[in-house]
């Protein structure tokens, strides 16, 4: 999807309110849904941040997956996805291993527990984005994913096009 070349002009900046910003907005839904998902994965021994690799993990095809995809799907650095895989092994849920193709590279792979743990997370995850979504229409729900969708592709667009994007021709 192509990003049109002249930016949208909803916003200026001597009318800018934050309140009313979809980033604003969309920052707050977040944190709200990550509340309510740590707020029942805690039940299970787990907070937002720990589920995300163990999930990444069990649904890489393979059971397995290398700490630097791990790190990119986190959108983190090394020494952080680092430092919580140290946190996940120290409770049982993963280990690392050496990959017998190429020894430089570490894979993680989860434990049963890992896998008892992660179980849960589908149906968690589940009941919460439903509930963010009350009272939305099936239709409303499938247009809400793309209009985030071409926010998305826009942003990729821009960080491709450089730090200034409306003097490109």
């Amino acid at each position: 999807m192509s990003r049109p070349s002249t930016p949208a002009d909803f916003y200026s900046a001597d009318a800018y309110c934050a309140e009313e910003s979809v980033g604003y907005m969309m920052k707050r839904i977040m944190l709200s849904i990550g509340g309510q998902v740590d707020a029942r994965l805690g039940e299970h021994g787990l907070t937002s941040a720990q589920w995300g690799p163990l999930f990444k993990i069990r649904h890489s095809g393979h059971g397995k997956a290398t700490v630097a995809e791990l790190a990119r799907w986190l959108q983190s650095d090394a020494g952080a996805t680092t430092r919580l895989l140290d946190r996940l092994e120290k409770k049982g849920l993963c280990k690392r291993v050496r990959s017998t193709e190429d020894r430089r590279v570490v894979e993680v792979e989860l434990t049963p527990d890992g896998e008892a743990a992660i179980a849960e997370v589908p149906a968690v995850l589940s009941e919460v984005l439903n509930g963010h979504l009350a009272g939305f229409s099936k239709t409303e729900w499938q247009a809400l994913k793309v209009y985030l969708q071409r926010m998305l592709a826009n942003g990729e667009a821009m960080r491709a096009d450089g730090p200034n994007p409306t003097n490109n021709p």
